[in-house]
């Protein structure tokens, strides 16, 4: 049986008073673009470490970190906090029930339960459902049940997956968990948004959400519409360092939703003040080096920096 872990951390702040006056102010776009903003002078890194063998990696230090920004390496005096500790995560599961989804609904909700089942005492969650249009399931609880209307839903209409990431994303945005994260399970293919998918992972970056996508087509056999579901989804995933699951069905998939819920807790977290602080608007490449050739790193791969 699953037995929550107590929090444990580890902090440090140069200085204190930094972090305080760098606090992000999250600014949301007007209706003709819907994209989260962050006003901000500090960037987040939450940041996965695994062994060859896909093993969480506990107990590194800072200086077992070098972090790279477009190219050039982040400092000790621009580091303003590091933690590593088994933290509370908010997340939002998108549900696809668009008409495409017909023969898998099913599969999706109940791989929904299985993640709503994985959350520890301190977790919370809420979940969505988008088709021609995107809608509230379930607020954001620490309940393991999914909500009774959750049950009734129907596969119908066209797909908004770029619009509900968006809309995750402003949810999450109003959270105060370091963690957050967007469980997306659809094929992935987006016929109906307002936003592209630039914006909508532009959103997720904004908020610090990794952005963990399930396959929903790959038990379809019309092979040009599952390269268009991995390649979208696929994208998603690896820019905001979420992971992108191929296999929906059976034992694969709960073993992967077990391990989201379980990752998700057991991530390094990093906040640094820019290297350019130029505030251009432009996208800044992110890359982090680990110590040890056998380890295995895993985070977001760019941010935006502040406009004007």
């Amino acid at each position: 049986m699953f037995q929550p872990r107590r929090p444990r951390s580890f902090l440090f702040f140069i200085p204190v008073l930094l972090c305080i006056a760098l606090t992000p102010t999250l600014l949301f776009a007007q209706q003709d673009d819907e994209v989260v903003r962050v006003n901000t002078d500090l960037v987040v890194l939450n940041i996965t470490v695994t062994d060859k063998s896909g093993q969480y990696v506990p107990g590194l230090k800072l200086s077992d970190f070098t972090i790279l920004e477009d190219g050039k390496q982040v400092s000790t005096e621009l580091i303003s906090s590091f933690s590593v500790h088994e933290s509370p995560f908010a997340s939002v599961v998108l549900l696809d029930t668009s008409g495409s989804m017909e023969t898998r609904l099913s599969l999706a909700r109940s791989a929904a339960i299985r993640f709503l089942d994985r959350l520890r005492e301190e977790d919370v969650a809420a979940v969505y459902k988008f088709d021609s249009k995107v809608e509230q399931v379930q607020e954001f609880s620490g309940g393991r049940d999914l909500a009774p209307m959750a049950f009734g839903m129907r596969a119908k209409g066209m797909t908004k997956l770029n619009d509900a990431i968006v809309d995750a994303a402003k949810a999450l945005a109003e959270r105060q968990e370091k963690r957050k994260a967007i469980v997306v399970l659809s094929d992935g293919i987006d016929t109906i948004s307002g936003a592209s998918s630039d914006k909508a992972l532009e959103s997720a970056l904004a908020v610090g959400a990794s952005i963990y996508t399930v396959d929903m087509s790959a038990t379809d056999g019309s092979g040009f519409r599952n390269q268009q579901s991995v390649g979208a989804l696929k994208t998603f995933a690896e820019k905001s360092g979420g992971r992108f699951i191929a296999t929906p069905g059976g034992p694969a998939l709960r073993d992967a939703f077990a391990s989201i819920a379980d990752e998700l807790g057991h991530q390094y977290t990093v906040a640094f003040r820019p290297v350019n602080r130029a505030h251009d608007g432009k996208w800044r490449k992110l890359e982090v080096k680990m110590s040890r050739d056998d380890l295995m790193v895993r985070t977001r791969k760019a941010y935006r920096a502040p406009k004007g």
